[in-house]
């Protein structure tokens, strides 16, 4: 089958487009799936950068497109154990099951499915412990993937193959970060708002009531609005100084770095701040201070419930959120699709289009 092989920790020029490379089997309780478009993620850059190494400081742009110098292999993961390579990345998977292992009902071949990102059967179900698909195993770049038959939906949508594909990793990261903050009719901000998950923590805070104030550039405001904010603001602004102190009640972060103090800051006492990725920079400065005079809750977002994801397939399935796709590719310019991506270009989801299995 054609697939993106990643060979290394590294620059772009460590994936590698092949066409010879062995469709995989079904294992017992798996499900084979023709993919049909897998989206791109920061997971994808971060991985393959090893960004998630503590031996890197920098933001993940400084070494998107040529790596870094400085990465420990080690625990340059999600989970902190060693990448095994190559390695067929890909969080996101839209496709149809072509195949059923053993113990998987043969019913299932046929239907379309997302692939819940987050893997929990691989661990058992043992909460806060997850495998990331394309990741810990091989994911969606390519013409066909494998994936427990627990963690892979059926959905039922009129929607494009591209918007469904932009769903897994955007969405339930999102919806993982206003689950766990208990996000209600609040006053809520969302940094790096015109992303892929920026967008979804738009729509998806709009859907639960919240007023929300969205953090991006002047450039991207008209999309960021068009989404469901109330509010933009230029993310070199002065949020204190727009909003105030003490007047907001949930912040979603996605950028981290030096900023963070600023959004404690902006909470009410009792507040909650949400954070699920730091593409400003891993590091940040707080007066702790402000954490316990102000009986702040912060939430690190990596694992999600059971129920984030089937709750998500719902609000597909009933049509209250839908992803902002900008822009597909073939998958065999995944390298021009990633540098777009890395510049930022253009506002939520880049996705990938495989070739068809017969080609």
């Amino acid at each position: 089958m054609t697939a993106v092989l990643l060979t290394g920790h590294g620059g772009i020029e460590m994936l590698q487009y092949r066409t010879d490379v062995p469709v995989p089997r079904p294992e017992p309780g798996e499900v084979l799936i023709q993919v049909a478009a897998a989206g791109i993620n920061n997971t994808d850059i971060n991985t393959r950068i090893g960004w998630y190494s503590k031996a890197v400081t920098a933001e993940t742009g400084k070494g998107g497109a040529v790596g870094f110098d400085t990465v420990d292999k080690v625990d340059a993961t999600w989970s902190g154990t060693a990448l095994e390579f190559p390695r067929i990345q890909g969080a996101d998977v839209c496709g149809r099951i072509v195949e059923a292992g053993e113990g998987v009902p043969r019913e299932r071949i046929g239907e379309r499915v997302l692939v819940r990102n987050m893997l929990r059967t691989p661990v058992e179900y043992r909460p806060f412990e997850c495998w990331t698909f394309g990741s810990e195993c091989d994911g969606g770049f390519a013409q066909f993937a494998v994936a427990p038959s627990r963690d892979t939906y059926a959905v039922h949508s009129d929607w494009s193959d591209a918007e469904l594909a932009a769903v897994p990793c955007a969405y339930s990261t999102a919806e993982g970060m206003l689950h766990r903050a208990a996000v209600g009719p609040e006053r809520v901000l969302v940094t790096g708002a015109s992303g892929g998950v920026g967008l979804a923590a738009v729509q998806l805070a709009k859907r639960r009531g919240a007023t929300v104030i969205a953090v991006c550039s002047a450039a991207k405001a008209a999309d960021v609005k068009a989404q469901g904010a109330d509010r933009t603001i230029d993310r070199g602004a002065d949020l204190v100084g727009v909003l105030g102190a003490g007047s907001l009640d949930v912040v979603i972060d996605l950028v981290g770095g030096s900023q963070v103090p600023r959004l404690l800051e902006l909470l009410r006492p009792g507040g909650r701040y949400a954070i699920a990725g730091a593409i400003g920079g891993p590091l940040a400065e707080i007066d702790l201070r402000t954490l316990y005079l102000k009986d702040l809750s912060l939430f690190g977002c990596t694992f999600q419930e059971d129920e984030v994801f089937e709750n998500l397939i719902g609000y597909i399935e009933r049509g209250e959120v839908r992803p902002v796709v900008s822009r597909t590719y073939p998958l065999a310019d995944i390298a021009r699709a990633q540098e777009d991506f890395l510049g930022k270009k253009h506002p939520g989801k880049l996705v990938l289009i495989p070739p068809a299995a017969h080609d």
